[in-house]
């Protein structure tokens, strides 16, 4: 059965391979969306398209965003004319691009009205669904996040774990605006002895590494590591931290691959009640969370979760360290990456029975 998986691979980001390494074991052939229209006899075989993050568009500049917003145009048409079955990933409740919004809002409500199943990572999604389109929650299935343990390599002993020394976070992950990576660097100003922070991964743009790199010049407690950082190091990163810390956009922010990979390393997180932290339910109190509606009660949210963190550190020892081995045994479970798969395949296997 040949299929289409967008993007079909992913080197920062093995949420991708763990979705197409089900899908190959269990007998589909997998193709890049790029060869959709290579030829009349390719396109005719293709039975189902699965599009990721397909909403976001290039904003760099208005052109580079128009061409880009009409060659996706281009495909959904395909799709459509060829009756080919679509499967959409909602990842995010809207594009963290803000520049052109107006692009991938468009999008977003053309996935939505014209997908024939929609996949959800966290169950609050349906909410934001159906604030986009009435009724399109009913084609909505929803699959948990697979998890990432063993993927990256083992874990590691902890280190750093004297209450006496600061607290350790860790932000990883690709640095981009809406990650809030600021507000990280005006916490380490704020707490320049009592924690220590390593924000490592690939930034956006060499305008916006360059922000950062003035902006935490003056701290000693920041470790900047912004560039690709291989596989065989991202143990390591966690087996130095207490935590992870994740101060994301609420507005855009939905589901987090990252804070699924904290979990896989037995870590806990610091980070806004996204639907991956709501869909916990009662693991909920093993993570350090907060809600907020404006960029200032964000900044003092995180400031005091950050100080009650350092209280936990100094006064209770292992009580970081304990939740994220609850949070570990609650992944291993509820997000089994084998299990993941076969729901999905399960979902492929229903539509195209239909055909």
């Amino acid at each position: 059965m040949n299929i289409i998986f967008n993007p079909p691979e992913n080197e920062e980001n093995k949420y991708v391979n763990i979705m197409v390494g089900a899908l190959k074991k269990a007998g589909f052939n997998v193709y890049p969306l790029d060869s959709f229209l290579s030829s009349i006899k390719h396109f005719r075989s293709i039975k189902l398209v699965h599009l990721n993050w397909f909403e976001n568009v290039d904003d760099s500049t208005f052109f580079v965003a128009l061409r880009s917003f009409f060659r996706k145009l281009v495909v959904l048409t395909a799709i459509k004319l060829g009756k080919k079955k679509l499967v959409w990933t909602m990842h995010n409740r809207s594009s963290h691009e803000k520049g052109l919004s107006f692009f991938s809002r468009t999008l977003m409500q053309l996935l939505i009205r014209t997908s024939h199943t929609i996949i959800l990572h966290s169950k609050v999604s349906g909410h934001f669904l159906e604030q986009y389109v009435r009724g399109a929650s009913s084609k909505a299935v929803y699959i948990p996040h697979p998890d990432f343990i063993d993927v990256y390599g083992p874990i590691l002993s902890a280190k750093n774990k004297h209450p006496n020394l600061p607290l350790n976070l860790l932000f990883v992950g690709t640095v981009k605006p809406y990650k809030n990576i600021e507000l990280l660097i005006q916490l380490a100003k704020k707490f320049p002895l009592k924690v220590s922070i390593v924000i490592a991964g690939n930034p956006s743009t060499v305008q916006y590494k360059t922000k950062l790199e003035s902006m935490a010049a003056q701290s000693a407690n920041i470790d900047l590591q912004l560039r690709f950082v291989p596989d065989e190091e991202l143990p390591v990163f966690f087996q130095h931290a207490d935590l992870l810390i994740l101060p994301y956009d609420l507005k855009s922010s939905l589901n987090s691959g990252t804070v699924i990979l904290a979990f896989s390393y037995g870590k806990t997180v610091i980070c806004p009640n996204i639907g991956t932290i709501s869909d916990l339910g009662d693991q909920k109190k093993y993570v350090l969370t907060y809600s907020y509606e404006t960029p200032q009660q964000h900044q003092q949210l995180l400031f005091d979760t950050v100080e009650h963190a350092i209280h936990l550190k100094q006064q209770q020892p292992t009580t970081l360290q304990e939740y994220g081995h609850k949070l570990f045994e609650h992944v291993k479970t509820i997000h089994q990456k084998e299990s993941v798969g076969k729901q999905l395949i399960k979902v492929y296997s229903n539509l195209l029975i239909e055909a």
